[in-house]
């Protein structure tokens, strides 16, 4: 069996891996047109910030360690230009000495990452604007700002990349600004979760441009459409990427919906004895089942694992992803898994949702507030989605929603969790629990939530609600839900009688719980319908200043 890989980063040095632990008699060929195998894209930015001392520890391995480990044959600076599947033969360019080879597989496995997109902005080829995908790339950016010094650095794009790049080059000392052409950061947050994390990028001097869009790049500006115009020394295109399948069209392999090349659960192409792997093919929703293009080094070195078991007679299959994803910026952890509210909806989930307002560890040692917000299907109970911003505990608690929807759990089996409790790591009624357990609630009825733009939605279109602010005078005075009242919930039993039991009523406190306890108060009093207003004032203030 002779197996040819093209592509040899996360995706492509899995496959190999993979393969030669089942069979010791495959030949196994991986073609690479750069100069680097297996190196790590997501740590770029921590070297260009110092974090890493040496670009070279991003490129712990090289073609002779492959060799060595695996007996794989890896040649870069070889570009496969031509594929007849029919002949099962290859034309490869040898970049270096621009020579031509014909080779031939029995296997070929598409592992060609993906590309990044530039941006139609006049001006993008000056040496002194950069993309960031690789290790040239990296290479290249560290000796401009070896050799030029430059204060002041525009960031085009506000996803993973971009933040990264806007958090390290702060820390460098440089000046950032960040243009956004879309109304908010990171898409895959809704929108009452990424206002946080753009307060955040302000609080720490990021100069943050929303609504935004470059239309010309200068020597020392960027000019936007909206005719204001930046002084800058740098300019990072951090816009996203596309899958690279400008090969694998010519040769007749079918692309998805996303772009990526579809492929099957055996991460099989439409033709024979082709597969196609990490960020160059599309992966699938676990929970929709539909197609999505989430390109993660994660994913990759699954796919590359899946697809190099099948081809040596495995059995191993994609089970579809939540595309999951989280990063730092500055001091916050940004954590998120499966659908965002706007998604479920679009998919047509009957949704609950829930702003949950939580130290991660006991506060009398300090523990800071995380804000989970987390979205479950009224029908099945089942967790759809959860985003998670705080200084501290996020990843942990991502990690433990990521295991539970994988595992198809209902919101009620997060309370029954045995997790893991001492104060200096978590409290005793663990966010996780209190997720499960509030969600549960207002699924089955008992104390619905209501988020803050809906209520307002509904009072915009006409709706009649009673609200009350169960927290003390001094608090409601400070802030306040518009045409709220105060009635602090010791005093609540007594003063309901002043209350219409008939209309639809709004309870609050400063997070929720008090309010979720005086939602109890009056349903149990005989309320006709009562919410509890999802994250409490803290949350409905954010929401307001920022929409």
């Amino acid at each position: 069996m002779k197996i040819i890989i093209i592509g040899s980063v996360a995706a492509g040095t899995s496959v190999a891996a993979k393969a030669r632990r089942n069979n010791e008699d495959a030949e196994i060929t991986i073609y690479n047109a750069d100069y680097d195998i297996s190196y790590s894209i997501c740590g770029i930015p921590y070297f260009l910030g110092g974090e890493v001392d040496e670009l070279e520890q991003l490129t712990p391995r090289d073609a002779a360690w492959f060799k060595k480990r695996y007996n794989v044959d890896i040649y870069t600076r070889h570009e496969v230009v031509a594929i007849d599947s029919n002949t099962k033969t290859i034309q490869v360019n040898n970049l270096e000495t621009e020579e031509t080879k014909e080779d031939h597989y029995d296997t070929l496995v598409f592992a060609t990452g993906a590309t990044p997109i530039s941006p139609a902005i006049k001006g993008i080829d000056q040496k002194h604007v950069f993309q960031v995908r690789n290790i040239q790339n990296t290479a290249a950016i560290h000796q401009f700002m070896t050799t030029n010094q430059p204060k002041k650095v525009t960031i085009i794009g506000a996803g993973f990349i971009g933040l990264e790049m806007a958090e390290q080059l702060a820390h460098k000392g440089l000046d950032v600004t960040i243009v956004q052409r879309g109304k908010q950061i990171m898409s895959h947050l809704d929108k009452d979760m990424a206002f946080r994390v753009e307060k955040h990028l302000r609080k720490n001097n990021i100069h943050l441009l929303l609504h935004e869009t470059a239309a010309n790049i200068t020597a020392t500006s960027v000019d936007l459409e909206s005719g204001k115009s930046i002084d800058t020394d740098m300019v990072i295109l951090a816009t996203g990427v596309k899958p690279n399948t400008k090969l694998a069209q010519t040769a007749g392999v079918k692309l998805g919906k996303t772009g990526g090349i579809a492929v099957n659960t055996k991460m099989q192409t439409n033709i024979t004895d082709i597969y196609a792997v990490g960020d160059v093919a599309e992966s699938f929703s676990f929970i929709t089942n539909q197609p999505i293009y989430r390109p993660l080094g994660s994913t990759a070195n699954k796919m590359g694992r899946i697809a190099g078991d099948i081809i040596t007679g495995g059995s191993l299959e994609h089970r579809g992803i939540l595309g999951t994803g989280i990063l730092r910026v500055f001091d916050l952890a940004v954590g998120y898994t499966g659908l965002n509210e706007q998604e479920a909806i679009a998919e047509g989930f009957d949704i609950e949702v829930l702003h949950n307002i939580k130290p991660g560890n006991a506060a009398y040692l300090g523990g800071k507030e995380m804000v989970i917000k987390a979205i479950a299907d009224r029908k099945t109970s089942h967790l759809l989605g959860v985003q998670i911003i705080g200084e501290t505990g996020v990843d942990k608690r991502l990690d433990v929603f990521v295991t539970a929807i994988s595992l198809k759990a209902k919101a009620e089996d997060l309370f029954h969790l045995d997790l893991a409790y001492a104060p200096p790591f978590s409290t005793t009624k663990d966010p996780v629990m209190y997720t499960g357990m509030a969600l549960q609630n207002a699924i089955d009825k008992k104390n619905k939530l209501i988020t803050p733009g809906e209520l307002l939605d509904r009072i915009n279109h006409g709706e009649a609600f009673q609200i009350i602010d169960t927290r003390a005078p001094k608090q409601y005075d400070v802030a306040n839900v518009a045409g709220a009242i105060n009635i602090p919930l010791a005093q609540l039993r007594e003063k309901a009688t002043e209350l219409d039991h008939n209309l639809p009523t709004v309870t609050y406190c400063n997070k929720g719980v008090t309010g979720n306890a005086a939602q109890n108060v009056l349903l149990n009093m005989g309320f006709k319908e009562v919410f509890n207003l999802s994250g409490g004032n803290k949350n409905y203030q954010s929401y307001i200043k920022h929409n």
